[in-house]
Formats: structure tokens, C-alpha cells, sequence
């Protein structure tokens, strides 16, 4: 009897072990939308006085001239300063200044790399504006603006480039990728803006970063408008 009492205890135990562990092996159940890593937002750190005033601008920026300006997200900005900084980009181009908001991002990483940025604009208003805006920051001298057609004026851009931030109309992006492709270094950088959207004019853009075998692709912040760097192979 005693026997037959310890084998039931040891099946009892056995059963709910086996229980657990077939409960630990599913998925959790989801009690709420999880955030995706995009959202995750952490803090802003000036490490000196020089960052502190660009970041301020910045800041100042965000608040106050966002509307109209179709400027990148804040995380997406830092983003830039990320990938332009621990690249040690030298020449960066960029498709779209607006209001400067981005290139003040990109220029954060250059005054360390002692690289410069060619960024091009066709609005004249948002032009000014952006020269306006580089001087308030300190970062002017790092910065070479381009006012006019920029599938035209790319023309002009002496390889190798480092780093390319597309964010400008966006069924231009094909033609932007075909005419500074040749120019980037290998190892060098294509990022593009809003590409959360798979069709319409940005199709042929993805189709092309998602098929060359000589570009290595991610997409980031898709929880957002959504980025794509992809890389140009060695």
C-alpha cells in the first residue's frame, strides 16, 4: 500500500512538472501591444558644451519648426549621428535639407571625424532657413549647401563618398541610388527615409536595395516611417 502510494506521489509530481514545463515552452500570452526596439527611447547626453549647444539647437528645432518641415523623427536623427560617427564618414551626402534638422544630426559625428557634409535643397525658403539654421548650431563650416535640382547637381559629387541620407521625393529614390552608387566607398553607407511603405513610387527603390547582391540590407524603425541602411559590399 505504501508501495503503491509513493508511485502515485512520484506520477503527481512528474505531471505537474511536465505541466510547467509544457507551459514555458509556449509563446507568452500577450497582455498589451509590446513596443517594438524602435520606441524604446532612452536619454539625450551632452558630453560637453560643444554637444550641449547643438543639441539644444536641436531641441529648439524639434519644437518650434518641425511643422511643415517633414523632419525625421528624433530617433531617427541620432540614428544618423550614430552610423556617420562610428563609420568615421568623411564625405556625406544628403538628398533633402529642409530646414538643416538632419544634416545638424549628421554634422554631431562629423566635427569628430573631420568630415563634411554636401547636402542639397531645391525649396529656397527651407535653403535659407537651413543656412540659417547650420550657423546657429556652429556646424556651418562643415556644411556645403547645394540649392537646386539635386538629380542634376550629384553630378558634381567627387567619389569616394562615405555615407548617402536619402530624404527627399521619394520616386527619385531609384535615380539617386544609380547616379551616387558608383561614387560610394566600398564599406560605405545608402540610407533612405520612409520606407515603411512597400508600393507605389518607393517600390522600384526597394526592389533594387533588396536584389543587388553588392548591397547588404537592414530596415530599421519600421514601428515609425521606417529606415533601410544598406551597405555596399568589399
Amino acid at each position: 500500500m505504501a508501495s503503491r502510494k509513493a508511485v502515485i506521489s512520484v506520477l503527481t509530481i512528474l505531471s505537474a512538472t511536465l505541466v510547467a514545463y509544457v507551459a514555458l515552452a509556449q509563446p507568452a500570452r500577450r497582455r498589451g501591444p509590446t513596443p517594438a526596439a524602435g520606441e524604446v527611447k532612452t536619454e539625450i547626453k551632452a558630453k560637453d558644451a560643444s554637444e550641449k549647444k547643438i543639441l539644444d539647437v536641436l531641441a529648439d528645432l524639434d519644437k518650434n519648426q518641425r511643422r511643415g518641415m517633414m523632419n525625421v523623427p528624433v530617433q531617427d536623427g541620432r540614428l544618423l549621428r550614430l552610423l556617420a560617427e562610428s563609420t568615421g564618414a568623411k564625405q556625406v551626402v544628403e538628398i533633402g535639407t529642409s530646414n538643416g534638422y538632419s544634416g545638424i544630426w549628421i554634422c554631431l559625428a562629423l566635427r569628430k571625424t573631420g568630415g563634411k557634409l554636401i547636402t542639397h535643397e531645391i525649396d529656397e525658403k527651407r535653403a535659407k532657413l537651413a543656412r540659417e539654421n547650420f550657423k546657429r548650431a556652429g556646424v556651418e563650416k562643415l556644411v556645403t549647401l547645394v540649392f537646386g535640382d539635386a538629380h542634376k547637381e550629384i553630378a558634381n559629387i567627387k567619389a569616394p563618398v562615405d555615407m548617402i541620407f536619402l530624404d527627399a521625393d521619394k520616386s527619385g529614390y531609384i535615380d539617386y541610388l544609380k547616379k551616387l552608387l558608383p561614387k560610394v566607398r566600398p564599406g560605405g553607407l545608402i540610407i533612405a527615409h520612409n520606407v515603411r511603405s512597400q508600393a507605389g513610387s518607393m517600390k522600384p527603390y526597394l526592389e533594387a536595395i533588396n536584389t543587388d547582391k553588392n548591397l547588404e540590407t537592414l530596415y530599421l524603425h519600421m514601428s515609425g516611417t521606417g529606415v533601410s541602411v544598406s551597405m555596399k559590399k568589399r
